[in-house]
């Protein structure tokens, strides 16, 4: 990263700017450079309207709310910009000490045509730049090293790379957060903390901030409190910049959500003692929007507004954190007299107590009883039931969020037996009826959903048959979905028309990315923020409760639908009729 000055005006003439779904555009650029000063010059002047802006190797994601700013308000504003902006904006400078003892150092130096000695005075010589963060919170991907040591990632991934681990792969060189498998290339380590939920802003790297790697491999440990900024004074923990609006693999195994530390507080004198948590139980709120700059994603409730209706069932506040329950089976006894709600999947609700067994109705307030066992059983139609009390969940708050993230692993971790949720005196209004239309239709394991896509950003990418194929066929959810993202099959695969790799770009909730296996996985609420394949269409936002209630077995079928009107004759403002006369003949849910 130079930090020349580039002609933005000259740039922004000439770049595709594709749509991301109904509220996100992806805007293409001709490398790194035009991506952080067109990054840099959305963060100079804040327009209302626009929710995040997300970085990568060569395209700008913005996310926007349509109906604060509409499409062609956000065209005139990404026209309005400054005709020249700095490409590298002289961030915070961050030393980082490094023991260059890495397992493929020397595999490093093989393929670079090196000796050891020149990897490390090469890379420990650069100065970096934060192009953009994801893969991990914390994760940040750094450009602007030596080119003569940008080298493959390994041919096999470890399981394993320990947290501090400084690594390379092709053009970019990242130290690992915390332990996880990887590909990259291992140099060295660090004791640098590059997360810690004990800090204001938990990443000592973002967006815009440059890096400085210091060989101390023949010295003492390196130990956290050597990274500090190039300054007269070092920094104070608490003055790491405000986190800025603000890429990774497809869906894996739920790794254990890190709370924060544990606080000691007196025993709840209400509370839900949890005896059987079911299959998959954990709390959520509407989530944590705007910290793609962290590499955290939204997260949140899989299902919106069953979770609204649940809380506006006890009287609770509508974003209020609830437990969400994946296929039921919650077993719970009562401490003090509680005001339960459940929304979502119709799980059967059965009361066991002194004076016998009742059945309780879901989309409806019931009292528990101190000493009465609530039973949840497991959901005939739909996957996720939210559990609602009046005075609300106590739960600890990370990043302003009760959600537990099983991607990042933040938040509240997944239910176990033994597990106390205590129930909190928040306000509360009076408990509400059940809506008309609250419990609506979920789906049921031998029904099609249909869910409206918009094309892009990558369906260039793909055959004209794999277009076709995208909404011509069914595609079942299976058993490896979760709430990162749901994985699906269809009995032909999508073939793609472009065979190179593609540059990490953002993701979304509702993003369908196709890795090689061409079966497409549609992203849900703990997605990665960026991603390294190619996403061919991404589901109608207002759509997505009804695609995480599509249970494991059952089918969804896509129908493609105008996107924002981008100009250009962008091919994803079409509508498939000839789906809708495929639809009319099948079971399908309307929502």
């Amino acid at each position: 990263m130079t930090g020349h000055e580039v002609d933005l005006g000259a740039a922004l003439a000439h770049l595709r700017v594709l749509p991301l779904g109904t509220d996100g555009v992806l805007i293409e650029t001709d490398g790194l450079d035009e991506s952080l000063a067109l990054f840099g010059a959305l963060l100079a002047q804040p327009v209302a309207g626009i929710l995040d802006v997300v970085p990568a190797a060569r395209s700008v994601a913005v996310r926007f709310l349509p109906t604060l700013l509409p499409i062609a308000s956000l065209m005139s504003v990404l026209r309005s910009l400054p005709t020249s902006r700095d490409a590298a904006t002289q961030g915070r400078l961050v030393e980082i000490p490094v023991r260059y003892d890495g397992e493929d150092l020397a595999e490093v130096a093989r393929l670079s045509g090196l000796s050891v000695d020149e990897v490390v005075d090469r890379h420990a010589g650069a100065t970096y730049t934060v192009a953009f963060t994801g893969f991990a919170p914390g994760f940040a991907y750094l450009t602007g090293g030596d080119p003569s040591l940008a080298v493959p990632r390994r041919a096999t991934p470890r399981t394993s790379v320990p947290a501090g681990a400084v690594a390379m792969a092709g053009e970019f060189t990242g130290v690992y957060p915390r332990e996880s498998p990887g590909g990259w290339q291992l140099l060295g380590r660090t004791d640098v903390a590059l997360w810690d939920l004990a800090e204001r802003v938990p990443a000592l790297l973002q967006p815009g901030m440059r890096v400085r790697f210091v060989d101390v491999t023949e010295g003492p440990p390196a130990v956290e409190e050597a990274a500090t900024p190039e300054f007269e004074e070092p920094a104070p923990a608490s003055s790491r910049p405000a986190p800025s609006p603000s890429p990774a693999e497809p869906v894996s195994a739920d790794p254990a959500p890190v709370a924060p530390p544990p606080v000691d507080r007196p025993r709840p004198d209400r509370a839900l003692v949890v005896s059987a948590p079911g299959p998959f139980s954990i709390l959520e709120d509407l989530g944590r929007p705007g910290r793609s700059g962290l590499g955290v994603s939204r997260s949140g409730a899989m299902d919106h507004r069953a979770l609204r209706e649940a809380n506006r069932l006890v009287g609770a506040a509508t974003g209020s954190a609830a437990l969400e329950l994946a296929y039921g089976g919650l077993e719970a006894t009562a401490r003090g007299d509680l005001v339960l709600a459940v929304a979502g999947a119709p799980v059967p609700l059965t009361v066991h107590g002194a004076s016998g067994v009742r059945h309780a109705l879901p989309g409806a307030a019931f009292a528990l009883d101190d000493g009465e066992v609530l039973v949840v059983g497991a959901p005939p139609r739909g996957v996720y039931s939210y559990l609602a009390v009046r005075g609300g969940w106590v739960a600890e708050s990370v990043l302003d969020s009760a959600s537990g993230d099983v991607l990042a692993r933040i938040g509240p971790g997944r239910l176990a037996a033994g597990d106390e949720l205590g129930v909190g005196r928040a306000w509360s209004e009076s408990v509400a009826a059940a809506a008309h239309d609250a419990q609506r239709s979920v789906s049921a394991p031998d029904e099609v959903t249909l869910l409206d896509v918009v094309l892009g950003p990558r369906d260039d990418w793909f055959t004209a048959e794999a277009l076709e194929r995208l909404t011509g066929q069914r595609f079942t959810v299976t058993a490896q979905s979760n709430r990162i993202g749901l994985r699906l099959a269809g009995e032909h695969p999508l073939e793609r028309a472009v065979e190179h790799e593609l540059p990490s770009e953002a993701t979304v909730s509702g993003a369908l990315q196709v890795p090689p296996d061409g079966q497409p996985v549609l992203f849900m609420a703990d997605h990665p923020v960026t991603g390294g394949y190619p996403v061919v269409a991404c589901v109608v936002g207002d759509q997505l409760d009804r695609a995480a209630q599509v249970p494991v077995g059952a089918s969804v079928r896509f129908r493609v639908v105008p996107g924002p009107d981008l100009g250009a004759g962008r091919r994803g403002g079409r509508r498939d009729a000839r789906v809708d006369e495929r639809a009319a003949d099948e079971r399908g849910v309307e929502q």
